[in-house]
């Protein structure tokens, strides 16, 4: 029989990795995109009990026309019939950015993200529950700039917005040379 000392031992951190806690940027991921979701689904509802099969509402003087279009592709009428294709993509980009939370160390990188992910989880919530069925449904849009039927530039909603908004952040963010961990691109060359 050997006599074991306690440097023998293994102790708690050799056996069990405690998983990192969260960053503060990934609580700010946790907060802003379920406030973005909420208002995008929200917006929907009121923009379905008050428009559907209405005609067009001018506000604002007309810079801005509210009707119901169901579209089943993406942006700008791009990948029509492909909806089962486009929602794959948004449960790719969900897992991503869930993927990269424990990871980010820059604000404007979770602000971008939880943007982007706020408008791929309101779509998919359209694609999956909304008519003709799950993985085809349309996406509701409801705010057209200019003029009616998208004549000018296409309806969209507010998820749409979140998910421009947020790709734009996040391109500054590359530009200016910031990466999602808190490093700059210059510090790695």
């Amino acid at each position: 029989m050997t006599e074991e000392t306690s440097a023998d031992l293994p102790t708690a951190t050799d056996t069990d990795q405690a998983p990192p806690l969260p960053t503060r940027r990934a609580w700010l991921v946790v907060i802003v995109a379920p406030v973005v979701l909420a208002a995008d689904l929200v917006s929907k509802q009121l923009a379905l009990g008050g428009l559907e099969g209405e005609q067009p509402v001018r506000v604002l003087g007309g810079l801005f026309y509210l009707q119901i279009v169901r579209n089943p592709g993406a942006a700008f009428g791009m990948a029509t019939g492909m909806t089962w294709v486009l929602t794959l993509i948004a449960l790719a980009v969900v897992v991503g950015i869930i993927w990269v939370m424990p990871k980010l160390r820059s604000t404007g990188w979770a602000i971008g993200l939880s943007l982007v992910l706020a408008g791929a989880v309101g779509n998919l919530v359209d694609r999956f529950f909304r008519a003709p069925g799950a993985l085809h449904g349309h996406v509701v849009d409801f705010l057209s700039p200019f003029a009616p039927n998208g004549d000018v530039f296409p309806v969209f909603n507010l998820a749409d917005s979140s998910i421009v908004c947020g790709g734009v952040l996040i391109v500054l963010m590359a530009l200016m040379g910031r990466d999602y961990d808190g490093s700059r691109t210059a510090d790695k060359k």
